[in-house]
This record gives structure tokens, C-alpha cells and sequence, in this order.
């Protein structure tokens, strides 16, 4: 069997704001909603339509404060809702 090392393969994905892949673990996705909002997909299995983001703090603020998330998730981001994923992400980091 060629090509097969016996190493498992290990999803990349691209931060929407810096471009760097890494492993897709690594990476926080957001995801837009059926309803059109947007949330943090902690398990990495929501339906919708996904952008990823990497843990660096000038990526973040770049993604709540630009247009490039709503490019990526073609949907608009209200000042409330950039407010919520700041918050979440805020959550989310270990103490």
C-alpha cells in the first residue's frame, strides 16, 4: 500500500483574517446560523456555513471589527451580535 505511513491524516483549515493553516482542532469555528445569526461552534459540527479563525488576539479583533467574517460567512453582523462572540470568545479561554 503506497503512500500509507501509518500516520493519520489531520484536517487543515485557513484563518479567514491571517491565512495560516493549521490543524482544524486548533482553530475556532463560527458559523452562521439558519436563522442568520452567527455563534461559536465549540464541537466543530454545526450546520452552516463555517469561517475559522485561529487563537491569535489581533486575528480576533480584526474579524469583530472588519468586514472580512461577513464576507466569509455571507451574512451581516450586527454591533450586538460582534459584542456576543467577543464575550464568548472571552469564555472560552483557559484561565
Amino acid at each position: 500500500m503506497a503512500g500509507n505511513s501509518g500516520l493519520k491524516h489531520v484536517p487543515q483549515r485557513m484563518c479567514v483574517i491571517c491565512r495560516d493553516k493549521d490543524a482544524k482542532r486548533s482553530l475556532t469555528r463560527l458559523v452562521r446560523t439558519p436563522e442568520g445569526g452567527v455563534v461559536i461552534d465549540i464541537g466543530g459540527k454545526m450546520s452552516g456555513r463555517g469561517a475559522y479563525i485561529c487563537d491569535r488576539e489581533s486575528c480576533w479583533e480584526r474579524a469583530l471589527k472588519s468586514d472580512v467574517l461577513e464576507k466569509a460567512l455571507r451574512a451581516r453582523l450586527s454591533p450586538e451580535t460582534r459584542e456576543d462572540l467577543r464575550n464568548s470568545r472571552l469564555q472560552q479561554e483557559p484561565k
